[in-house]
C-alpha cells in the first residue's frame, strides 16, 4: 500500500448522528463547503432517515444500516453532479438526518371556548384539552415544505402549527357533528378515534403521521355544571316523603333504646307518638312524591293491553277501544284467538270476560 493510499484513508468521511435530544426533528450533518469524500461512511441508526441534498434537490433516501457514498453506488446524485473533476474527487451535498421516532404527549386545547348549538341546552360553550402523538412519514414533504435550510430543526418550531390543526380539526367536526354535548363527554375513546381519523390528512400535507389523537377533557361553563348538579341532586333525594319516614323509623328505634331516665322515658313518647304518625301515614297508602304532579285522572288505573291473532299474524298491543273497533269491522269474532297478561296461554275471544261483554254487544246476523 502507497502512502498516498494510506492518507486517502485517513481523511474518509465518518458521517453520523447521535444526538440524545428529545426534540429534535431535522438535523443536518455540518461539513465546510459542503464537501464530502468519495467513499465516506454513512450511518443510519435505528429511528432514523438520511436524505442526500444537491443544491437544495432530493438525491437519495437511506434507511437504517450502514453505507459507503461512492459515485458508482449513487445514480441519481451521480446524475446531478456531473462529476467534472473525475469519480475520486469530492463531491458537494447535504446530509440530513430526519428523527422517525414517535413524538408522544404533544398537549393541545381550546384558547377560547368553542360556541356550539345543543339539542338539550341551546347555544352553549365549550372547551376541550388533551393530547396526541405524531411522526415523520415523509422526509421528502417535510423538508419540502417545512424544514427547508433549516441545519437543526426542533420540535418547538413546528408544534404551534401542529396544535392550531388539531384545535381548528376538532372545532370543525364538532360543530359539524350535532351530537349533544353530554354525550361527547360520555364517549372520548369514540371521539378521539374519529378526530384522528379525520385530522390525519391535514398532518399528511407537511410529511407527518398523526398516530393517535386524544380528548382528555370536554368541559361546560360553571353555570351549566351547577344546574346539572341541582339536577342529580333532586334525583338523588327522591321520594322525600318516604325519606322522612325512613328518618321517624330510625328516631323510633333510637327512643326504644333509651332506657331508665327521665330523658329516657320522654323519648319512648316521642317514639310511640312518630310511630303513630308514621303507622297512620302507612294506613293511608301516602306514597306521594312532594316533588312530583299529581296523575291525570285517566292515569290513575292501570290500562289493561290485550293481543290477538289476526289474518296469521299477531296484533296488539290494544286496548278494549281498538278490540271495539276490530269487531265493528268483523276482524276479530267469537273464535279470534286472545292472549292478556296473566293467561297461560291464547284463548277464544268470548272467553274473556271484557272482550265478550263488547261481542254480546253487536247485533245479530240479518235474517236470509
Amino acid at each position: 500500500m502507497g502512502i498516498w493510499d494510506k492518507l486517502w484513508g485517513e481523511l474518509v468521511d465518518v458521517i453520523e448522528w447521535t444526538d440524545d435530544s428529545r426534540h429534535t426533528l431535522v438535523y443536518r450533518f455540518p461539513r465546510h463547503g459542503n464537501e464530502i469524500k468519495n467513499g465516506a461512511m454513512l450511518t443510519v441508526r435505528e429511528g432514523q432517515v438520511a436524505a442526500l441534498v444537491n443544491e437544495g434537490e432530493l438525491a437519495d433516501i437511506y434507511t437504517p444500516g450502514l453505507y459507503q457514498l461512492e459515485t458508482a453506488n449513487m445514480p441519481i446524485l451521480s446524475t446531478l453532479q456531473g462529476w467534472k473533476h473525475g469519480f475520486e474527487s469530492p463531491f458537494k451535498a447535504e446530509v440530513y438526518f430526519f428523527n422517525t421516532r414517535t413524538f408522544t404527549d404533544m398537549k393541545w386545547g381550546l384558547r377560547n371556548p368553542l360556541i356550539l348549538r345543543d339539542k338539550e341546552f341551546g347555544v352553549i360553550r365549550v372547551r376541550a384539552f388533551g393530547s396526541y402523538t405524531f411522526k415523520i412519514d415523509d422526509p421528502a414533504v417535510l423538508l419540502r415544505e417545512i424544514v427547508g435550510t433549516d441545519g437543526h430543526f426542533v420540535l418547538e418550531e413546528i408544534i404551534g402549527q401542529l396544535k392550531n390543526l388539531v384545535v381548528s380539526g376538532f372545532a370543525q367536526v364538532i360543530s359539524q357533528s350535532g351530537v349533544p354535548v353530554l354525550d361527547l363527554a360520555a364517549s372520548y375513546d369514540d371521539l378521539g378515534r374519529f378526530l384522528t381519523r379525520e385530522i390525519k390528512p391535514m398532518f399528511g400535507d407537511y410529511g407527518l403521521l398523526l398516530e393517535q389523537l386524544l380528548v382528555e377533557n370536554i368541559s361546560v361553563p360553571p353555570a351549566v355544571e351547577e344546574a346539572l348538579d341541582e339536577r342529580a341532586s333532586s334525583i338523588a333525594v327522591g321520594d322525600l316523603n318516604r325519606f322522612s319516614r325512613y328518618q321517624q323509623a330510625q328516631a323510633m328505634r333510637d327512643a326504644a333504646n333509651q332506657s331508665g331516665s327521665a330523658g329516657g322515658a320522654m323519648g319512648m313518647g316521642m317514639g310511640f307518638g312518630m310511630a303513630q304518625t308514621f303507622g297512620q301515614a302507612l294506613a293511608k297508602g301516602d306514597n306521594t312524591d312532594p316533588l312530583q304532579p299529581p296523575p291525570m285522572p285517566d292515569q290513575v288505573n292501570e290500562v289493561k293491553h290485550y293481543y290477538a291473532i289476526i289474518d296469521g299474524e299477531r296484533t296488539g298491543p290494544l286496548n278494549l277501544a281498538a278490540i271495539k273497533e276490530l269487531i265493528d269491522k268483523e276482524r276479530l269474532n267469537q273464535e279470534t284467538l286472545v292472549w292478556t297478561a296473566g293467561m297461560t296461554d291464547w284463548t277464544g275471544a268470548d272467553q274473556v270476560k271484557e272482550i265478550n261483554a263488547l261481542l254480546q254487544q253487536q247485533p245479530p246476523p240479518i235474517p236470509q
